[in-house]
């Protein structure tokens, strides 16, 4: 009974991608006193909760008035999510942003924390797992997130920068392959609906 709630928690680890998100919330949060970060920790926590939520109970209602499908979501999620991971993998260093008070808000609880990834991932979960499994496995996504935060400075100890840095780009080879599997499925099941409808 406790495979549907295992199964939803994983791709939304790897969606959420905390230790890519680390080393970008130490940057952004250097020199910052600890009450101001724990300010923003929360605040980000919050933001990137509250946005999860609010799409898992009006994602599909959109989608419904729009006319999109949820495999037209998966498709199009899936191709951001690949050029986002592919992106990722590049060698390169990703713009310092400047400190400002908002910076829980964004870009840490979102894109950084809730973004295209989860969003897309969060629908697909629903569609496969239902809503009691994605809705458990994002509440604990996202205390995972407040504890590795808090803790950021230890986790940095023990991986190392090298370490966090090696960490994230597994995680993000593990998102580029989520993206493909975003796609393919997508695909599968508009030709399966184009099927049904054949003669």
């Amino acid at each position: 009974m406790f495979k549907p709630y295992l199964l939803s928690f994983i791709p939304i680890f790897v969606a959420v991608n905390i230790f890519g998100i680390l080393p970008v919330f130490i940057s952004l949060t250097e020199g910052i006193s600890k009450a101001e970060k724990s300010k923003i920790i929360h605040q980000s926590v919050l933001t990137g909760t509250v946005i999860a939520l609010v799409f898992m109970f009006i994602g599909k209602v959109v989608f419904l008035i729009m006319g999109i499908t949820v495999s037209d979501f998966k498709i199009a999620g899936g191709i951001l999510l690949l050029i986002l991971s592919v992106n990722l993998l590049l060698p390169g260093e990703p713009r310092k942003k400047e400190i400002n008070t908002e910076i829980g808000i964004f870009p840490l609880g979102t894109p950084l924390i809730t973004g295209p990834a989860v969003l897309t991932t969060t629908l697909m979960m629903i569609d496969i797992y239902g809503f009691a499994p994605t809705f458990v496995a994002i509440i604990l996504n996202m205390l995972i997130v407040l504890f590795v935060l808090n803790n950021s400075e230890k986790v940095i100890r023990i991986l190392g920068v090298n370490g966090t840095r090696a960490f994230s780009k597994v995680i993000d080879i593990l998102l580029t392959a989520i993206a493909v599997m975003m796609i393919r499925k997508g695909i599968l099941e508009i030709l399966k609906g184009f099927t049904k409808f054949s003669p």
